[in-house]
């Protein structure tokens, strides 16, 4: 992937010296011409097009985006109710994840959206312990992470 990238700026560069303008703008126009050629190329290359993460990384940004403002409002909606209709609970996640990097990763999104807490690991590492404000169904929530955290970090690591 490191090798698409710098070659990718390197056809860039080579747009720039060919149009004989160096602005920013003939940068970025050789770039999008460089991931052309590395699409074009993939076939015959015989390597996974580093691009797709690219895209894949803007998803899960996106992604978490779009959970932080549900859970802003969910939370909301709690501190304002004048009576706390709330079911606190502790979930055990059980993760697909394989490196530690990425099992934080989804322990850290999970902590960054209001209303829970990444409490704990298990010994191997493989189980998050949450702590939610919330949690009417323990398997939905269970669900709800895996489906959204843990799928969109596995598009962009493997």
């Amino acid at each position: 992937m490191a090798f698409q990238i710098l070659l990718n700026i390197g056809l860039a560069f080579i747009w720039m010296l060919l149009q004989n303008e160096y602005t920013f703008l003939d940068f970025f126009i050789g770039y999008l011409v460089g991931v052309a050629l590395l699409y074009l190329l993939r076939r015959f290359l015989h390597f996974d097009f580093y691009f797709r993460r690219v895209i894949a990384l803007f998803k899960l940004l996106i992604l978490f985006l779009y959970k932080l403002i549900l859970s802003n409002i969910d939370m909301i909606k709690i501190v304002l109710s004048p009576k706390m209709n709330i079911e606190p609970g502790i979930i055990a996640i059980p993760t697909k994840l394989r490196t530690d990097w990425e099992v934080t990763l989804l322990a850290n999104l999970i902590s960054l959206t209001p209303g829970t807490l990444t409490m704990n690991f298990s010994e191997n590492g493989r189980t998050l312990y949450v702590h939610s404000i919330h949690v009417p169904d323990k398997d939905a929530a269970i669900d709800e992470i895996r489906q959204s955290f843990e799928r969109a970090i596995m598009e962009v690591t493997h």
